[in-house]
């Protein structure tokens, strides 16, 4: 089976997907990356053979941070990059509108790989769920009237839709993390399943690494992990971090993630790094504080690191309530001027907390979730309605 993994290229998107692509290469199926051109490296060291996606058309169509305006873009890349590699299926990643069109153009089945939670609406239950961010009807309603403008936007508004009026899942949604992150008594739709954390970064450099290890030991306090992501026009956290580690117990290593604008304090403890890997840093520290994005929080609880959380926008508040709720994280007070360094203190002497976080964080590590996404994208390759005779015919038709 040919395949062509279209991902969003960020890191916390593409990574996971790169995990599910090894497994189904060693497993025999030709597997092809469309990226962009900055995501070439990390790709070659997962050893997937990879297609520039500014080479199709695709210049900003695989940045999470411009999703909801560049579909129609990404539509037409992946359409000309699964045409020129005769791809049987598409495996893409949760907001990727253009690939679960080009899907339906094509005529192959396509697999999203999605995020730690369930973002949309549950199949049954919830109903008592708080309103964390906004509303799961809202968020189902707005991500579908996109998905409606772009596929008016790609000329196909006339075209019965492939999954009537359930689009966001495509043929199958896999998501990164464990049933207890769910609210409790829902049910999620038919064509979403956990998988586990599809974990896979790249290697870091070991020089890289001594040397942050070598100022770390220097430096003698406990090690707090820091991950931010995309403010959303929420409060920047530097403010809090400069108080939290200037002068007090925690030193800290801050990886600016998808944020702009460091500002660490002269003279706080905080070591900032911007790397393509996280596992490493996370293993150096006890304690993990970050915006509440999948990628953080999943390479916390897989290494049993407790996680104070401060959400912004996106999934970060529904993640945020989940792992709360879990008893696998403290949520940072949202005062913007509140002290971080007691709530920091307060969580790493929680036993209950780093007990919790070992057990959910075991039964995470302890899922392939390669072979588990594998699995799946094997089976709905089989049980797609597309004839396998007919997809030289289905993929080079006029539309």
């Amino acid at each position: 089976m040919r395949i062509l993994l279209c991902p969003l290229s960020d890191g916390g998107y593409l990574y996971p997907v790169l995990a599910a692509g090894r497994e189904l290469e060693r497993r025999g199926h030709r597997v092809g990356v469309l990226a962009r051109a900055s995501a070439a490296g990390v790709v070659a060291e997962a050893g997937l053979p990879m297609a520039v996606a500014e080479d199709f058309g695709g210049r900003r169509a695989f940045s999470a941070r411009w999703w909801g305006e560049t579909g129609a873009a990404q539509y037409r890349a992946i359409l000309r990059a699964a045409r020129e590699s005769g791809a049987d299926l598409l495996v893409t990643s949760v907001l990727c509108n253009g690939a679960l069109l080009a899907a339906e153009t094509l005529d192959v089945p396509v697999v999203v790989v999605g995020l730690s939670v369930h973002l949309w609406d549950y199949r049954t239950g919830g109903d008592g769920e708080p309103h964390l961010g906004r509303t799961r009807k809202s968020r189902t309603l707005d991500c579908l009237r996109i998905h409606a403008a772009t596929r008016e936007e790609c000329g196909l508004a006339g075209r019965a839709p492939r999954w009537a009026d359930s689009p966001l899942p495509g043929d199958a949604l896999l998501l990164r993390g464990d049933p207890a992150l769910e609210y409790p008594g829902a049910e999620l739709p038919e064509r979403v399943r956990h998988v586990g954390p599809l974990a896979w970064e790249p290697a870091p450099d070991r020089a890289e690494l001594q040397e942050i290890r070598d100022r770390l030991e220097s430096n003698g306090k406990p090690v707090v992990y820091v991950h931010l992501g995309r403010f959303f026009g929420g409060d920047s956290l530097w403010p809090r971090l400069n108080e939290a580690f200037t002068g007090g117990r925690f030193q800290a290593v801050v990886e600016q993630g998808r944020s702009t604008d460091p500002r660490p304090a002269p003279g706080a403890d905080i070591l900032h790094v911007r790397k393509p890997w996280m596992g490493p840093l996370v293993d150096l520290a006890g304690l993990v504080l970050a915006n509440g994005t999948s990628a953080p929080v999943l390479a916390a609880l897989r290494r049993g690191r407790p996680l104070v959380l401060s959400p912004n926008g996106s999934e970060q508040p529904l993640l945020t309530g989940a792992c709360v709720r879990a008893g696998v994280a403290v949520r940072l007070p949202r005062t913007p001027s509140g002290p971080a360094a007691p709530v920091l203190d307060t969580a790493w002497r929680d036993d209950g907390l780093h007990g919790r976080t070992r057990a959910l964080g075991g039964r995470l590590a302890a899922l392939d979730g390669a072979a588990r996404a594998a699995d799946i994208v094997e089976r709905v390759a089989r049980t797609s309605a597309t004839p396998k005779e007919d997809h030289e015919y289905a993929i080079s038709r006029p539309r």
